[in-house]
């Protein structure tokens, strides 16, 4: 397996909007998060990932883009951004930028002249199309619920928006739009940057003729359509030939709806596409029936099947991304552990898991602090365009509110938004002014300084985790084997590379349960690497008594 730095890399994903605002506004900016780089570089992280801070109407926060090389006024400047850079290359750490090319905004000035006339040079950079018996052109639905069509007056035609009204798709069949994307990835590559992570990157390509999707509703999921279409790795080769081959950087491309089997292809080492993608068959594990917003429980067994399912089938073919939460998802000790009594053994718990698997972890920001969901009184408190389609398309649907908003306390975007936790003064340190996402209340006693200040801190087991990670190459390059395959509590699995073996022992309940070490798997004493517990002297792992939300990891002699 080939050596590379992002492989070995700890990835610290920042959302400029909530991390750390420094003029009172109430939003997140550059300058703010260059307040706290001081903070990253103790935690001891390798590459941040800034979500978008390019200029945007802000109607899906920052992904409607509307100048790919401008920022943001409420972000600050370019030169705000240029001191970002120099900041994290001068501490060490590298810079990946966001890169959204499935759609723009609809002030982008290709938009703007895409929409004049049937007959504009830009006309074709976006994807138009007649109605069809006075309807729209298919039946398919947005992300964000409703059509994905929207008829423009201007021309009588209908545009292609898989989410929102104002994020219309580009046409990459067109190879001046294509060569106008990979222009401006090279532009931001020769500023510096250190690669790109890529939002819905597996959507640019549809298949020809946009036909109807199956389903009985008045617009149904057209994905098989446009998820992984039939150029979608063409596209992918050559923007790798044309720009990311050009430099040593790292690309992550958001690819819902992939399989393992699919993904290989992406991330394949020979193929020349992505170095990794981000799946989200995990976060689909407590969906029912008519997707996110229908929770149903999830079992540690359906669990382990999926991580392991990725790590088995990637293993030698490419490589893994390892998150358990970000902007879109919400707070992963809140869904997966126990965000009350057990919060910091579970946050730690649900850390060593993510830092123990082949893949690069990403950490999104306030992880690290084992910040929580939060529940806000009124939907009026809620801010995502998403929650706030899908509330009135339910109360339409006849759905009671008192059930719509349990849905969103639980899988509502929102919970990783609000702002991040720095100290127990008003609002957090956040802001001096009115946060633009009200704060979650329990900051006053989960922040940053409380957890710098206790040394048995989510943040500084992290940091454990992340220095372990650099000083143990099996962590990172070991081969993957899971045990106890049918336990309900326990998630165990050993890796393995050349000599050394590690295992790691992860009760994910609150009940404690006996660990049993399976006979054929030999070994003659253990030593504790980290812990969420004191590790017992006389401990003896063919019985081993695991407390609540216990995290073990182990290197077998």
């Amino acid at each position: 397996m080939k050596k590379t730095w992002w492989k070995e890399s700890v990835v610290y994903q920042i959302y400029p909007r909530s991390f750390q605002d420094s003029n009172g506004d109430g939003i997140g900016d550059i300058p703010g998060i260059i307040s706290r780089l001081d903070y990253l570089q103790k935690l001891g992280v390798d590459v941040i990932w800034l979500s978008p801070v390019y200029e945007s109407p802000n109607d899906d926060n920052g992904y409607d883009i509307s100048n790919y090389q401008g920022i943001m006024n409420e972000f600050g400047t370019m030169a705000d951004w240029d001191r970002l850079l120099e900041g994290l290359h001068s501490r060490g750490m590298k810079l990946i930028m966001d890169l959204v090319v499935n759609h723009t905004s609809d002030e982008h000035a290709w938009f703007l002249e895409s929409r004049k006339s049937k007959d504009n040079a830009y006309r074709d950079y976006y994807i138009w199309r007649d109605g069809k018996d006075g309807k729209e052109p298919n039946n398919w639905a947005s992300i964000f619920s409703g059509s994905a069509w929207k008829l423009d007056e201007t021309t009588g035609q209908y545009y292609l928006h898989l989410f929102s009204l104002k994020q219309p798709d580009l046409n990459w069949e067109n190879e001046k739009v294509r060569r106008e994307v990979y222009d401006m990835m090279t532009w931001w590559l020769d500023k510096g940057i250190d690669g790109f992570r890529m939002d819905v990157i597996n959507m640019i390509s549809k298949v020809e003729g946009l036909p109807d999707a199956a389903g009985e509703d008045k617009y149904n999921d057209g994905g098989k359509y446009f998820m992984n279409g039939p150029r979608i790795h063409e596209f992918l080769q050559e923007m790798n030939r044309e720009v990311m081959s050009k430099y040593d950087v790292m690309t992550v491309g958001e690819t819902p709806g992939v399989s393992p089997d699919e993904a290989s292809f992406f991330v394949s080492e020979d193929r020349g596409e992505l170095n990794m993608v981000f799946q989200f068959e995990l976060m689909d594990i407590d969906s029912g029936p008519g997707a996110k917003w229908n929770v149903i429980p999830w079992k540690l067994a359906g669990f382990k099947q999926i991580m392991s399912k990725w790590q088995y089938e990637l293993e030698g073919k490419g490589w893994n991304s390892l998150f358990l939460n970000n902007h879109d998802q919400p707070r992963m000790v809140s869904r997966f552990g126990d965000d009350g009594k057990y919060r910091k053994e579970s946050a730690k718990m649900l850390a060593t898991l993510l830092h123990t698997l082949q893949g690069t972890p990403y950490i999104y920001q306030g992880e690290e602090l084992g910040m929580t969901n939060v529940r806000f009184d009124t939907l009026e408190e809620y801010k995502d365009i998403e929650t706030l389609n899908m509330f009135r398309e339910y109360r339409e649907a006849g759905r009671s509110e008192a059930q719509i908003m349990e849905s969103i306390y639980y899988k509502g975007r929102d919970n990783a938004r609000t702002p991040m936790q720095w100290d127990d003064s008003p609002n957090g340190g956040f802001t001096t002014g009115t946060p633009w996402l009200k704060m979650n209340p329990n900051y006053v006693h989960i922040n940053a300084k409380e957890s710098l200040e206790d040394p048995d801190s989510i943040f500084h087991y992290y940091r454990r985790l992340i220095e372990l990670r650099k000083q143990h190459e099996v962590i990172v390059y070991g081969k993957y084997d899971l045990l106890l395959e049918e336990n309900d509590s326990i998630y165990a699995y050993t890796r393995t590379l050349g000599e050394e073996r590690l295992l790691i022992i992860l009760n994910f309940f609150a009940e404690p349960v006996t660990f049993h070490l399976p006979d054929n798997v030999q070994y003659n004493g253990a030593e504790q690497l980290i812990g969420n517990y004191e590790w017992p002297a006389e401990a003896n792992l063919r019985g081993l008594e695991l407390r609540p939300y216990e995290a073990q990891v182990l290197k077998l002699k």
